[in-house]
């Protein structure tokens, strides 16, 4: 049975599923309303789509240490093959997850600790585009092996202004594995940018 999250709470994912191995992280998003302007707005489509772009970013000791430790769309697949990011939703449109990672904790090399999972939306600055746009943003954990979804956690405060999302974290604290819900907006405008945090 799934748990839903509230802003700050952690649990357990190991002890709750004894032999948890490989997770799925989906993380889904709407826009709040068509950003489009009349009948010339609808036919030059002159406003674009919000791109929000998910990321994990892989902690050694609560701190990032290499550049291939961030999985994005520009580095799907981590060295250690434990972290996968499963490709690039350029709108967010339909329903579900927009963009999933997977993650096999078995494999996650001893010296990570921490894997974060982020979001920002891609070229916020230049299309003036915020969280403010965007209603039903979440992240789940589902168990890979059977589907089952074992938590969800909803962001529900307003974000407007806030160009970049910490959803949450995947940590490791006395031999479990644990998903604490974060929901911190930012105001970083890449990738890069929120990666800095954890130098």
């Amino acid at each position: 049975m799934s748990v839903n999250l509230q802003k700050g709470q952690k649990v357990s994912l190991s002890k709750e599923n004894p032999g948890l191995s490989k997770i799925t992280v989906g993380l889904g998003w709407d826009e709040a309303q068509p950003q489009r302007g009349g009948f010339l707005g609808g036919l030059f489509n002159t406003v674009q789509d919000i791109d929000c772009d998910a990321s994990a970013i892989m902690l050694q000791n609560g701190r990032f240490v290499n550049k291939g430790d961030v999985v994005y769309f520009g580095n799907l697949v981590h060295s250690s093959r434990a972290v996968q990011h499963m490709g690039d939703n350029l709108t967010g449109a339909g329903a579900g997850d927009d963009e999933q990672i997977n993650i096999d904790l078995q494999k996650v090399p001893p010296q990570y600790d921490r894997i974060v999972i982020v979001v920002n939306i891609y070229a916020a600055y230049q299309r003036k585009q915020h969280f403010g746009m965007i209603r039903n943003a979440f992240i789940r954990v589902v168990n890979a092996a059977n589907g089952m979804e074992l938590l969800k956690y909803n962001l529900t405060e307003n974000y407007s202004g806030q160009t970049a999302m910490i959803f949450g974290e995947i940590y490791r604290h006395n031999g479990e594995w644990k998903f604490n819900a974060i929901g911190a907006g930012t105001t970083d405008g890449s990738i890069s940018d929120l990666v800095k945090r954890y130098t």
